[in-house]
């Protein structure tokens, strides 16, 4: 006798729901969230489970991860699906969801997603709080720039010594200082602690083969190629490096219905930090690498003809994107044209 299984995943309980070969509910109900809560239920309930799924979410990965410790395969499958066919419920319940993940598992709606491995989600861990300090860190210089702006006290953008600036600038101004001051240590620590986790980022990229291999593209550093590198994880679970693209989302959205027929913009889905590297990287390989290429010559083609500086970046990150996975598969560094490797 088969079984299907769906659990429905929450901070601190999972609802679950085993049915049969014919859709009939054999078991349904809550434990904990926790992987051998999970196991029990699977060994008290299930005779031969044939698809066990749950969806995409915080939890979902380690949840896969230690019940395959335990000998148990789970399916995750793409939240976004799953929510879409949630939708035409009723009623809203966990138990109702975990119903739906169970009619899922034994149809086969939805396809699974590659769950990272737990050397790959510490990496990403490492790159997500960096750009969460990164953003602390913008947040206050942009706090202090706004508040003395109100008094007529501005500094050109972009500026890295802002601290002295405002120093400089209130000067005999005791009591505006020692309100403003407390911002400028917090901003002080932010960089501090920025540059802690860069000196890890590095130390990972320096022992990473892959990881060095892709660092040698123009304008990809080591964060960008270490949050590549985890993020893809398997590159040959790709069977083509063009879909690379549309899987960080930098591919543009079709519509199509009847006659009517056009892309619109980019769909964003997928990584968003990933994305937002590459695109930093196309730009920085637009407007600071200065040795020709024929990549940039062909985003600036593009700029020439039709369309913005925004969109040739985002159309550049695409196909860095690709170039960089095939660097994965192939093992080989990024290469200078010939005529200009001898110049």
């Amino acid at each position: 006798m088969s079984e299907y299984v769906g659990f429905d995943v929450s901070e601190e309980e999972t609802s679950f729901c085993v049915k049969d070969v014919s859709g009939k509910i054999l078991a349904r109900g809550k434990v904990a969230t926790d992987p051998v809560a999970l196991f029990e239920v699977l060994r008290a309930h299930c005779v031969c489970p044939e698809r066990i799924v749950l969806e995409t979410g915080t939890l979902s990965g380690w949840l896969s991860r230690e019940l395959g410790k335990l000998g148990i395969a789970v399916e995750v499958i793409d939240g976004r699906q799953a929510h879409a066919v949630m939708k035409l419920q009723h009623n809203k319940t966990d138990a109702n969801d975990a119903a739906l993940l169970a009619e899922i598992a034994r149809t086969g709606f939805c396809r699974p997603v590659c769950v990272k491995s737990e050397a790959a989600q510490a990496d990403r861990i490492l790159l997500k709080a960096r750009a969460h300090l990164v953003g602390q860190r913008r947040a206050t210089q942009n706090t202090i720039r706004g508040l003395l702006g109100s008094l007529g006290i501005r500094f050109a953008k972009g500026s890295g010594k802002l601290a002295g600036l405002v120093r400089e600038a209130l000067e005999g101004r005791d009591e505006l200082r020692a309100t403003i001051d407390p911002l400028l240590r917090a901003a002080a620590a932010l960089e501090r602690e920025i540059a802690r986790l860069d000196k890890a980022v590095s130390g990972r990229a320096k022992d990473d083969p892959a990881v060095r291999l892709l660092m040698t593209v123009p304008g990809i550093g080591p964060v960008t190629a270490l949050a590549f590198a985890a993020t893809i994880g398997d590159a040959e679970r790709f069977a083509k490096s063009r879909t690379v693209g549309a899987y960080i989302g930098l591919t543009s959205r079709r519509w199509q219905s009847g006659e009517m027929d056009y892309s619109g913009r980019i769909s964003k889905y997928g990584d968003a930090m990933l994305r937002a590297l590459l695109y930093e990287a196309a730009n920085s390989l637009l407007t600071v690498v200065r040795k020709a290429h024929p990549l940039k010559d062909w985003a600036r083609r593009r700029i020439r003809k039709r369309t913005s500086h925004k969109k040739a970046c985002v159309a550049l990150a695409r196909k860095l994107a690709v170039i960089l996975h095939r660097m994965m598969i192939t093992g080989e560094p990024f290469r200078w044209p010939q005529k200009e490797a001898a110049a």
